[in-house]
């Protein structure tokens, strides 16, 4: 890869030429907005072929001393699908706990493959408020209801083939037997995993999505192989 495509960066994110952006930009955060602060002088190149998953994601962002800021937590994208935010965890970075805030994507400059905000400062991302999703409440409900029904789901097959069992013979109720037992296990693990993501908070049950997914996705496997 050459030199030039090597140093691309934000321009399949914004399509523009060099942009000067000497006043604060004006961030879209749940409930309201808040300004960055910063100036800075950003150029931007079109390029194409570029993984925002295995470039950008994940990514940790500095400032021009080289004093780490936060890392790439997501993107936002405007309704005319040109990314508009970079969302950054900071939290770990300032020394509090999880801080997620929402940074133009104007203000962050791509030097030689890395990440750079100039003029940002600990105490400057530490006074952003933490950025939330518009709708990640009903997201969520959305996510724990449709768990819900899976364990409803695997309940309702415990209880149908222990009465399955009930009725078999020998043989047979040894097998229906160990189906339950292997569904239960896979029961009370979605159960657990669920209880662990509603008793977090708002902000923190993300942190969660994934295991309880995991969970599920076995309880579901185990319903589906537990005939009787």
């Amino acid at each position: 890869m050459n030199k030039h495509k090597h140093r691309l960066t934000w321009a399949t994110l914004v399509l523009a030429s060099t942009v000067s952006a000497a006043s604060p930009a004006a961030a879209q955060v749940a409930g309201g907005s808040t300004t960055v602060g910063i100036s800075v002088i950003e150029s931007t190149q079109i390029a194409t072929g570029w993984s925002v998953k295995k470039t950008l994601l994940g990514k940790t962002i500095y400032n021009e001393t080289g004093q780490k800021i936060g890392k790439v937590a997501d993107l936002i994208i405007s309704p005319d699908k040109k990314v508009s935010y970079v969302i950054v965890g900071a939290g770990g970075f300032i020394g509090i706990g999880r801080h997620d805030v929402a940074i133009p994507v104007t203000q962050i400059q791509d030097q030689t493959g890395r990440l750079v905000m100039p003029g940002a400062t600990k105490d400057t991302i530490k006074s952003l408020p933490t950025f939330t999703y518009a709708d990640d409440t009903a997201r969520r409900e959305r996510f724990v209801a449709a768990a819900d029904r899976d364990i409803a789901e695997g309940k309702a097959r415990v209880s149908e083939l222990e009465k399955k069992a009930g009725t078999a013979a020998t043989d047979a109720k040894a097998r229906i037997d160990l189906q339950i037992a292997a569904l239960q296990v896979d029961l009370k693990s979605a159960e657990a995993k669920l209880t662990e993501l509603k008793q977090a908070t708002a902000v923190r049950w993300k942190e969660f999505e994934a295991s309880v997914s995991a969970a599920t996705a076995r309880l579901r496997k185990s319903i589906d192989t537990a005939v009787g």
